[in-house]
């Protein structure tokens, strides 16, 4: 096997990953702070990708529309925590997933009001559009490079925000105890808005970096929200570390296996049956890795201390 064919699946597998991480570490946070199961976190996936794709069309700017984006799906994520969501922090979790569903539904029918149902196709900046040669014969994509770069930075500032700011002492407090941080005069409804708040622009900031290697389409979000969970689960509930590490793993594994299971299959059953079994195979891992995972630690790679 190709040594850079494998280098450049692995690097594939950490642009996924990455994006995974994005998504997961605003829907862990969300959870472990407000106990609030959110099906809805893809929409907001999929208003940043929309929102991006048109503040590009109508700028011209990649950078502006990236700021656009990530502002525009912040507001939209801090009015459904007001309007929305405020109401279910104390109802159980079948509550909140059935209103949350609802919102996936209502996300959908706007954003196909607004852009029509057919996908909506994003260009790259020409700056973006080239590629870097990292090793002799291996020349990969500037804009993945990027995503992957994006992606590891966002996650060192989330650790020092969280393990060394005010804000992340409010935040560590409240998922541990919010009625004792509330009794310390500390808002906590404010602090509910502005960490759903950031965790739908982590969302927002994943859809919109996607946008250009995928598509925008309605619906977009549900597609990579079980992902999502799955990072969750294996890395630990209400644990960034444990996103990051999980979101890698997953995005690893899922891309490796796509690339190299069907024709490594092929070595030792026939080709005919290599092509259908390699990729329901592939399609399997994550969930796999999961259920070994969860047999192994029950809490997943990384619980919250909280």
């Amino acid at each position: 096997m190709n040594f850079l064919v494998v280098l450049e699946q692995i690097l594939n597998g950490l642009q996924f990953g990455v994006m995974l991480f994005l998504m997961a570490a605003g829907l862990t946070l969300v959870f472990g702070i407000m106990n609030l199961v959110n099906l809805a976190h893809g929409s907001l996936y999929m208003v940043g990708a929309y929102l991006a794709t048109a503040a590009y069309q109508w700028t011209g700017s990649f950078p502006l529309a990236v700021v656009l984006a990530l502002a525009g799906t912040l507001i939209v994520g801090m009015l459904v925590e007001v309007v929305t969501l405020r109401t279910l922090y104390e109802r159980d979790h079948l509550d909140q997933v059935l209103a949350t569903f609802g919102l996936i539904l209502f996300f959908n029918e706007l954003i196909a009001i607004i852009w029509g149902r057919s996908a909506l196709y994003t260009s790259l900046p020409r700056y973006l559009e080239g590629h870097v040669e990292l090793l002799s014969g291996l020349n990969y994509p500037v804009y993945r490079l990027l995503i992957i770069f994006v992606g590891l930075a966002v996650a060192g500032l989330l650790w020092y925000v969280v393990t060394r700011t005010r804000l992340g002492m409010l935040i560590r407090a409240g998922a541990s105890n919010r009625t004792m941080v509330a009794a310390l005069g500390v808002n906590i409804r404010l602090l509910y808005t502005i960490v759903f708040g950031f965790g739908a622009a982590l969302a927002g900031l994943a859809g919109l970096l996607a946008g250009p290697i995928y598509t925008a389409q309605p619906g977009m979000g549900e597609l990579i929200l079980i992902q999502v969970f799955v990072v969750i689960v294996i890395g630990g509930i209400g644990s960034i570390r444990g996103a990051l590490f999980g979101a890698v793993l997953v995005g690893m594994v899922d891309t490796l296996g796509r690339a190299f299971l069907k024709p490594m299959l092929a070595t030792v059953i026939s080709l005919e049956a290599a092509q259908t079994a390699g990729p329901a195979l592939a399609s399997m891992l994550i969930y796999v890795l999961m259920a070994v995972v969860l047999a192994i630690r029950p809490e997943g790679l990384f619980p919250s201390r909280g």
